[in-house]
């Protein structure tokens, strides 16, 4: 028996392919569809076009049950990604889970606006789903590097 004329079911694309979503915190987030077209070309840049990316924007303490829950680290952080390979190889696919009271308290730290650390986060989170590490030195400064690329060229 021939099936060459069963088409391959993937998933089916979103509308659009970048969405965002609030837990239990609630913010303004300017621009939504600037961040989206952002984010997609700095995928299509990689050479990992996005097919379904949702942010998720949360508090520290949804945030850290989560990393409880599936990753065993009992700490806070400012994001975690969760990537998703069901559109095959070559696409950028998944859920990006991010504190923004961590964001804040970071953008404190370093001494920047809450939505240029948000926008680094997202590009941080972005990057993780594509693929690229930072858990040793060496590939935490290509990581740097790549978010500073993007950030500069949201920012232009």
């Amino acid at each position: 028996m021939n099936f060459s004329h069963f088409p391959d079911f993937l998933p089916e694309e979103p509308e659009t392919p970048v969405s965002f979503f609030f837990e239990d915190v609630a913010f303004d987030l300017p621009d939504e569809q600037a961040l989206r077209e952002w984010l997609e070309a700095a995928a299509r840049a990689e050479g990992r076009p996005i097919r379904e990316l949702n942010y998720v924007f949360c508090s520290d303490e949804h945030l850290r049950s989560i990393n409880v829950e599936f990753l065993d680290h009992d700490y806070y952080t400012d994001v975690i990604t969760f990537p998703n390979s069901d559109y095959g190889p070559g696409f950028s696919a998944g859920e990006v889970y991010i504190s923004s009271e961590r964001v804040a308290e970071n953008a404190k730290t370093y001494g920047v606006s809450f939505y240029h650390e948000l926008c680094r986060v997202m590009a941080h989170g972005l990057l993780h789903i594509i693929g690229y590490g930072d858990k040793t030195p060496e590939d935490e400064v290509v990581m740097r590097g790549k978010e500073d690329y993007y950030l500069a060229a949201l920012e232009a």
